[in-house]
């Protein structure tokens, strides 16, 4: 059987607006492999209840990487499938029929009233004006929804955990024998400015997702903020 064909992506901004840094996506591509990140967003789309969904629901994913949570989307029997990046690099990872586009997230260029289904897995955190630009992303993940639409979230989330995992992976000792923590100590460093304001906030991201959505489920342990929404009413 051929293999499915890969459409070509579509860019929405100009090579100059791109904002990639090389050091931290070599750091994120050492943190854990495709299979190992696939494995995981497996189990994280089970626990969200993907299993139940109609698999043509139409399924856009933001902050999509290097495309493995469309793989793993794919692997579940998902085939309406598409992701929005700003890396072109890290979009050209990808081999999937999903349709790629190369855009910013904070002004999603895609049509309204669209998607059953938007996902983000660890991409708000990159914004740089909060809460300016949360409200952005969040009013066009709004828009694009279809009104009996859902969106599903992952970011991490400050918890005893997660500062305790820190402190470990930011030893030196921890990073010269632990490559993961290096690994993870190099993002946090190259996002330290987006990622701390990001956690710093719990009560404001909390309020700007409530403008936007009815909260269904929002749960915050092991590092993590997992919450699911359905589009507000205008």
């Amino acid at each position: 059987m051929n293999a499915p064909v890969q459409p070509p992506i579509i860019r929405h901004v100009a090579a100059g607006q791109l904002c990639c840094d090389p050091v931290w996506e070599a750091a994120y591509k050492r943190f854990e492999t495709p299979e190992q990140e696939i494995t995981k967003f497996i189990a994280r789309l089970r626990r969200f209840g993907f299993e139940s969904l109609d698999r043509n629901s139409r399924i856009v994913e933001i902050f999509c990487g290097r495309g493995n949570g469309l793989v793993a989307l794919e692997q579940m029997g998902f085939n309406n499938l598409e992701g929005v990046d700003l890396s072109d690099s890290l979009l050209e990872e990808y081999h999937g029929p999903a349709q790629l586009h190369l855009a910013d997230c904070v002004d999603l260029p895609l049509e309204s009233d669209a998607y059953d289904v938007v996902i983000v897995q660890g991409g708000l955190h990159h914004l740089p004006d909060m809460p300016t630009d949360l409200d952005g992303s969040l009013a066009g993940v709004r828009r694009i929804l279809k009104p009996t639409g859902t969106f599903y979230v992952i970011e991490p989330w400050r918890t005893p955990f997660l500062v305790f995992a820190h402190a470990v992976t930011d030893r030196s000792i921890v990073r010269k024998l632990y490559a993961k923590g290096d690994a993870l100590a190099v993002m946090t460093e190259r996002e330290r400015v987006t990622y701390d304001q990001w956690l710093g906030m719990p009560e404001v991201i909390r309020e700007t997702f409530d403008r936007h959505f009815d909260i269904r489920s929002w749960t915050t342990s092991w590092g993590k903020l997992a919450a699911i929404g359905s589009p507000r009413k205008p």
